[in-house]
């Protein structure tokens, strides 16, 4: 068994334009004084990650290794959620999603996904320059729209949509294999792989392709009403990557999983930080070390409640008292008796 690694700290949610949070090397010394081993990097903020510089500078990617191990920093990840977010977007979200492509590709959907898919590309290649062996994203999504089955799906319509989203990854896909790196899915509502069922689909879709993989989220798991420990026992030989977020579902007669269009803080299903919810994050971490999983145990803070600064505070010292250092040998291994394959043989009367 393997000992998971961190805590690490996922950057989105706290990039922003005032210090400590304004480029890298500031906010690298801000995670390491609070006791953060390693960062999550979004890849569309120069001032954090040029992604094009890393694919093709060695010497880039060492500098920035090199700024991070003076604050006793690494790198765990590498994330294009929101590029992988515009590999497939159904028209209807064009005008909502155009935010997360530069200012000359608005309105252009077909150039869009073009950049989408070239940006995915680059990360295949950063994220080997920089040795890491996974990855983060989002599927992105063609049948969203048609989450519910009323009115009546026509026949075909999910077979075809996920054809057509195999099609767009499976070059990405091809492309993170010739680099050596998983490519990590988070399973995430919004996305055409929100759950288990999505993920098979798509799986199948893409021949099992070998760097097909999952970034395990179990807060998005109880918004839900998924079993997130039963999806672990499922699902554990595709996870690769882990965000510890948590999160509570509280039904009520006027709402429940989808949400009757209230705000996060007055859903019946809301993030939370970490132990404020309803993850059982004893049984998570037990069974990742259960099951051999060797990545990082990063903090992706959502709270509809507390500051983000409490909530990356308070989960260095959550996630250092749920990391399992396994045993590297057995309770009873004192009564161990040694093998005596005669004495064995006569213990079962075989003489």
């Amino acid at each position: 068994m393997k000992t998971l690694k961190g805590p690490a700290l996922f950057l989105a949610q706290y990039i922003g334009d005032q210090p400590p949070f304004d480029n890298l090397e500031h906010i690298a010394r801000w995670a390491s004084k609070l006791g953060f081993k390693a960062i999550q990097v979004p890849t569309l903020d120069k001032r954090f990650f040029d992604l094009e510089q890393a694919a093709k500078s060695q010497v880039y990617c060492q500098e920035i290794q090199t700024l991070l191990a003076g604050y006793d920093l690494e790198i765990c990840e590498l994330s294009t959620h929101l590029q992988g977010q515009l590999v497939a977007v159904h028209p209807v979200y064009d005008s909502l999603f155009d935010g997360f492509a530069p200012p000359e590709l608005h309105g252009d959907p077909a150039a869009r996904q073009a950049w989408a898919v070239e940006q995915l590309k680059l990360a295949a290649r950063a994220s080997a320059n920089l040795g890491l062996k996974a990855h983060a994203t989002f599927s992105g999504s063609l049948l969203w729209p048609f989450l519910y089955p009323w009115p009546q799906r026509p026949a075909g319509l999910v077979e075809d949509g996920f054809a057509e989203l195999a099609k767009r990854w499976r070059p990405i896909l091809d492309a993170f294999d010739a680099a050596g790196v998983d490519l990590c899915f988070e399973i995430h509502p919004g996305e055409d792989l929100h759950d288990g069922a999505t993920f098979e689909r798509f799986l199948a879709a893409v021949d099992h392709h070998p760097r097909c993989c999952m970034l395990y989220d179990p807060s998005h798991l109880v918004l839900q009403q998924l079993d997130h420990l039963a999806f672990l026992d499922r699902y554990h030989p595709y996870i690769r990557m882990f965000h510890v977020k948590d999160a509570e579902f509280h039904p009520t007669a006027q709402q429940g999983v989808y949400g009757g269009y209230t705000s996060w803080v007055e859903r019946a299903g809301r993030f939370r930080s970490l132990g404020d919810g309803q993850v059982d994050f004893k049984a998570v971490f037990s069974k990742l070390a259960q099951y051999d999983f060797d990545g990082w145990a990063v903090i992706e803070w959502e709270c509809a409640l507390k500051h983000p600064e409490r909530g990356a505070a308070e989960g260095v010292k959550f996630v250092n008292e749920h990391i399992i250092q396994v045993t590297d040998r057995a309770f009873d291994d004192f009564a161990d008796a040694g093998t005596d394959r005669e004495a064995n043989r006569a213990l079962l009367g075989l003489g």
